[in-house]
């Protein structure tokens, strides 16, 4: 008699934007709560998951991206690292199940600094992971992290997640970090997408007239925020802000029909956005890419 499988593949998904490689490399998941969402009831945010056949309470995928380019390799975010819990810090076994050996990363572009995004920085002795990355990572966001004042304004829980491990996080990097302005890597470019963080930044991959739009945490609840943009989490720094920025960003996605992967989409995280009448807008998770 067989025996029943009992543990899951790689998370781990390729495709290519022009003479660009990505790959999705999942950091596992997150159960959150309602209490996470503001604008919105846990009524209407319940009924919007389970019309979109998701778990309710939501569950929150983590997401890592990988670029090979002009034979240079980035990786986008580092995962949450061994500090929040045994669903998450995959991403160091399936980026080896990719192939992808962490000596060999030249570049961390990071979206922000949040722990689900930036803990892998360092292991648990406080050291770098990636021996030989140089780290792109807004200055505001630094800034931000390291204000005491701000950090005194902050929940118990937020001083030691948000500001204390940023603070660790990116100490081995001093040395080796570069604001994101311009062509950070070949052929891509940050956008500042503030709101989230002070610094929160998206990067434009683009090759032979192919474009993908990696955009950080512009959705954490992808089903709920798509239909309503205004609902924001209790993270955001500046929910207004990160309001009119999501709002500005799904309308340039949906009228460029721009390729677009986020952190907290479904795995392996690639989408388009369609308008909706009611001034929301579809979530159409692109479907899968047989070949390279």
């Amino acid at each position: 008699m067989s025996t029943l499988p009992s543990t899951q593949i790689p998370g781990v998904y390729r495709r290519r934007i022009g003479d660009i490689v990505v790959t999705a490399i999942s950091d596992g998941y997150l159960d959150a709560s309602y209490d996470f969402m503001r604008n919105i009831t846990p009524q209407d945010a319940e009924r919007i998951l389970k019309e979109a056949y998701r778990p309710a309470p939501p569950r929150v995928s983590i997401n890592c991206f990988v670029l090979h380019s002009a034979g240079r390799i980035a990786l986008v975010e580092t995962g949450s690292g061994d500090k929040m819990g045994p669903t998450l810090g995959k991403m160091p076994q399936n980026l080896a199940a990719a192939g992808v050996d962490i000596a060999s990363i030249d570049t961390i572009l990071l979206t922000h600094m949040h722990p689900d995004h930036s803990n892998g920085l360092t292991d648990k002795a406080g050291a770098a992971v990636f021996p030989n990355a140089e780290l792109v990572v807004s200055e505001r966001d630094v800034a931000h992290w390291h204000d005491d004042a701000a950090m005194a304004r902050a929940t118990e829980r937020q001083k030691m997640r948000f500001f204390q491990w940023a603070r660790e996080q990116i100490k081995p990097y001093h040395n080796r970090r570069r604001d994101p302005r311009g062509e950070v890597f070949p052929r891509v470019t940050a956008l500042p997408l503030y709101g989230h963080t002070p610094g929160h930044t998206g990067y434009l991959v683009s090759s032979n007239g192919e474009q993908l739009l990696i955009w950080g945490d512009i959705v954490h609840m992808p089903d709920i925020q798509t239909r309503r943009p205004d609902v924001f989490m209790e993270p955001d720094v500046d929910g207004e802000a990160a309001v009119a920025t999501r709002k500005r960003i799904f309308d340039s996605v949906a009228a460029d029909r721009l390729l677009c992967a986020g952190m907290h989409m479904h795995f392996p995280g690639f989408l388009n956005l369609n308008r909706r009448p009611d001034g929301g807008y579809e979530l159409v998770p692109e479907i899968w890419q047989q070949a390279l």
